[in-house]
């Protein structure tokens, strides 16, 4: 009887120990990723978050704007016309075009952020600060997102993409076409006098027409007016530095001309007069 009380002592002994353990095990586990979330997990639910409440792409809202100032802005500029806030092509309903305005591109390698001035070695990376750390500069008061004009602009034409080999799906092509024409008419009301009116067939003419399957239509129809070059401002600077310099050396070689000239004519008249009779 003594041993088995032993026995019975000893297993009881046991069993609490390894309760005592599995508990330990079980409380710290916990903490332990409690602690990874902290780290890691809790910063992507924080980006996902961000992510799903920006329905926008940056990067066809990028093509967006870049088709409008290169394509558009110099017609306007040139017919001296104000676009209307209410017109989805002005620079405020650009959603990203704050930050896109703070990017400074430094070298081939280097991109600077406006905002802290951080460097990254990539456009791409950039962008993935903007979206990170600088989210809440984004214009959410009346920023609306440029890219779903990308289908009137032919933002593909830019991107490259590789549905511009693809079949032409004339619903779409409809649908780009309505959407074209919508924006010409509220951006460039015909009645606003003769500069509006120009504007609105130039927009038809530069994006609306492409909106065919036929292979004829081509986007921006009517090209885009060249904007004078840092090179070239720098050659005309260069040009007037130079040019009193130039005239300097011409004066001064010219009046040498007539000095040399000058003597020549006078060695003739001390030779007649040296001469006997």
């Amino acid at each position: 009887m003594g041993w088995t009380s032993m026995s019975i002592v000893a297993n009881a002994i046991f069993t609490a120990v390894a309760l005592q353990a599995i508990v330990r095990v079980s409380s710290t586990e916990p903490l332990k990723h409690g602690f990874d979330e902290d780290d890691g997990v809790r910063a992507l639910k924080q980006g996902d978050e961000h992510a799903h409440e920006v329905h926008c792409s940056r990067e066809r809202s990028r093509a967006a704007w870049k088709i409008i100032e290169e394509y558009l802005m110099p017609f306007v500029e040139r017919e001296k016309y104000e676009i209307s806030r209410s017109c989805r092509l002005h620079p405020d309903s650009d959603l990203f075009r704050d930050q896109e305005q703070h990017k400074i591109h430094v070298d081939f390698s280097e991109w600077r952020c406006g905002y802290c001035k951080k460097s990254f070695i990539s456009e791409k990376y950039l962008d993935q600060h903007f979206d990170s750390r600088h989210y809440n500069l984004l214009n959410f008061s009346q920023g609306k997102c440029l890219a779903d004009l990308c289908g009137a602009l032919h933002c593909d034409h830019v991107i490259n993409s590789k549905s511009l080999g693809s079949r032409c799906n004339p619903a779409a092509a409809a649908r780009n076409h309505h959407l074209c024409e919508n924006l010409a008419d509220s951006c460039f009301p015909i009645k606003q006098g003769p500069s509006a009116s120009r504007l609105h067939e130039l927009f038809l003419h530069q994006f609306c027409d492409a909106h065919s399957c036929s292979r004829e239509a081509k986007p921006f129809s009517r090209g885009r007016m060249k904007q004078p070059s840092v090179l070239y401002w720098a050659l005309s600077v260069l040009t007037l530095m130079l040019l009193p310099l130039f005239y300097i050396i011409v004066y001064l070689h010219q009046s040498e001309i007539r000095k040399d000239t000058q003597e020549l004519k006078r060695i003739p008249r001390l030779g007649k007069k040296i001469k006997p009779s």
